[in-house]
């Protein structure tokens, strides 16, 4: 008999849902539609719109959101939505709701992920995955977790925080824009730079457009950022990639250099085996990534270097990672 539960995965610009059969032995995602956030008030609005185009009412449901999941009461990272997931459970008429870290849920759904949904960076494809497994990635903010186990003992995935730890920056570019990110928000996490956002104002920088309105030429209320000129990260990346807009190369390459040194960071402090990046923006430039700096990045680690060299560097193709893994672990007794 067919157990149809509701996956979700809420970030900070789109929500993602689906359904998925709990009476089958396979995770298989069905009705999966993508909503943008900004088309809603809130969250539970969402939810709603997206049920009232499908048959199922399910009982069940896992969510995974971009913020911290501990306390009843939920606030979006990086969207103006919060809500109790208590009066959520009730309004939604639900027996059952899971609350997921987004990165959490994209590390639950890496072991039940198939080979042409992977691109390997660095290492074997072929070779099994092997825990610890770091887990991150930038989109709308930064990502990360980790996932232990194995496939003979089971998988758990640990939610972190971890994209809000501080910036390290490297050489004068990178103090630059560290500086610039500081004067704006107070202090520069790694998720400043590495995100949507943080792609638009590294270009900022480079460009030289974070000089352009001195602070005693703003109106009241007003930040020099909003007098600044951000271009869309889509847009730099496809200047970028075309190759002959020299500014918005650079800007690129200084992101996947930081990025490298992230994600080194990562391995050393989870004692990965495995790397995995996923979040909607390296999937759209692999080539580029791979022979940037980030490679030379992720290994600039002194006396660690060579025990970085030996871990497997994958990047996630799939495209809906964080309602896969949002099924897996409503499937799981552990969460």
């Amino acid at each position: 008999m067919s157990q149809l539960a509701l996956v979700g995965d809420i970030g900070g610009t789109n929500a993602r849902f689906a359904l998925t059969d709990l009476s089958t032995p396979g995770v298989e995602l069905h009705e999966a539609q993508s909503l943008r956030n900004a088309d809603f008030a809130s969250m539970q609005h969402a939810i709603e719109h997206y049920l009232s185009g499908v048959d199922a009412k399910p009982a069940r449901a896992a969510l995974a959101v971009a913020s911290p999941v501990g306390h009843d009461e939920i606030r979006l990272t990086n969207r103006a939505w919060s809500f109790s997931r208590r009066e959520l459970q009730r309004t939604l008429g639900l027996d059952e709701l899971r609350m997921i870290n987004d990165f959490g849920a994209v590390a639950w759904a890496v072991p039940s992920l198939q080979p042409d949904s992977l691109v390997t960076l660095h290492g074997d494809p072929a070779a099994p995955l092997r825990g610890p497994v770091t887990v991150m990635g930038p989109g709308t903010g930064l990502g990360v977790a980790l996932l232990v186990g194995s496939h003979a003992h089971g998988w758990h995935a640990v939610e972190t925080e971890g994209g809000h730890t501080s910036f390290a920056p490297l050489g004068d570019e990178e103090r630059a824009i560290a500086a610039w990110l500081t004067a704006q928000h107070g202090r520069t996490s790694t998720e400043r730079l590495l995100c949507g956002k943080g792609l638009s104002e590294i270009d900022l920088v480079l460009r030289g457009g974070a000089a352009l309105a001195p602070a005693t030429n703003l109106m009241p209320g007003e930040s020099s950022l909003q007098r600044q000129s951000l271009r869309d990260p889509a847009e730099i990346v496809a200047a970028a990639l075309e190759g002959h807009d020299i500014a918005a190369r650079q800007t690129l390459a200084r992101f996947c250099a930081v990025l490298g040194s992230v994600a080194g960071d990562c391995a050393l402090i989870h004692g990965a085996r495995t790397v995995v990046i996923a979040g909607g923006i390296v999937p759209r430039f692999i080539p580029f990534l791979r022979s940037s700096a980030f490679r030379e990045r992720f290994l600039a680690k002194g006396r660690m270097a060579t025990l970085l060299e030996a871990v497997p560097i994958h990047v996630i193709t799939h495209p809906q990672p964080g309602l896969l893994g949002a099924a897996t672990a409503l499937r799981s007794k552990e969460l």
